[in-house]
Formats: C-alpha cells, structure tokens, sequence
C-alpha cells in the first residue's frame, strides 16, 4: 500500500505479510490491520493532511505458483482484499491498482511525485528474496 498526498508531496509505503493480526503475541505490522493505520498516522505525523491521501496498491500475488488454490488458502489475495477494504473503510480512495499477479512485484515509490514504478520478479529473484 502506498499513501500520498500530492499537496504536500509526502507520502509512504507498507508491505504486511498476513491480513489481520489475532490479537495473539505483540501487535506488528506484518499484518495489514495494524500496518494501514501505522502508515496513516506515519505520513499524517510528516505533514500529510488526511483528507488529502489517496492510495496506490500492488502486490498480493499468487507467488507460490501453485495453480489456483481456494481464496482461504491464498495469503496474497487475501492481503489484497483486506487492503481494498481497509482503505475503503478509510475513505481513502485508490488512485491507481495492480493486484493478485502470478508473480512478485517490486516497487519503487517516488514519495514527491507520487510515480510507482513495478517491476515483476522473476522466479529465481522471488526465491532469493528480491535481489
């Protein structure tokens, strides 16, 4: 998820890795329910005026290659979802989307300009972590 408020030239980025935290263990933003409103807060914290941020969201691929598996078992497309909804619930309107790929996506995120730039992952890249 990437946040930017255009007036200010101010923005951020996240990446969580699991939809929603359990309540289980510390709060982390590996988990997009605490994640989308720590970036919130953080680009606010900057200078970025809240009624002013719109969204840019990527990712949420089938990364393991495995076929079509059911959505319950599909974290990146579960991941995707929730970041649809959170920012809905936000009213943070989405400027700009490319979601659920058969692939890593790497991004580049210009937090002046507000200019995304995606590059797929090749397999081996996605193995050894995106080099």
């Amino acid at each position: 998820v990437c946040l930017w408020d255009e007036g200010e030239g101010l923005g951020g980025m996240n990446h969580f890795m699991l939809p929603r935290w359990d309540g289980k263990g510390l709060p982390s933003p590996r988990f997009g329910n605490i994640a989308i409103p720590k970036l919130i807060e953080a680009v606010v914290g900057v200078g970025a005026r809240r009624n002013r941020l719109v969204a840019k969201v990527f990712g949420g691929g089938n990364v393991l290659g495995q076929g079509e598996p059911p959505l319950r078992y599909n974290v990146g497309f579960r991941n995707a979802d929730y970041a649809i909804q959170a920012l809905a619930l936000e009213e943070i309107p989405i400027a700009a989307q490319k979601l659920k790929p058969n692939h890593g996506t790497k991004i580049s995120f210009d937090t002046f300009s507000g200019e995304v730039i995606l590059r797929p992952l090749r397999k081996m890249e996605q193995q050894l972590g995106g080099l």
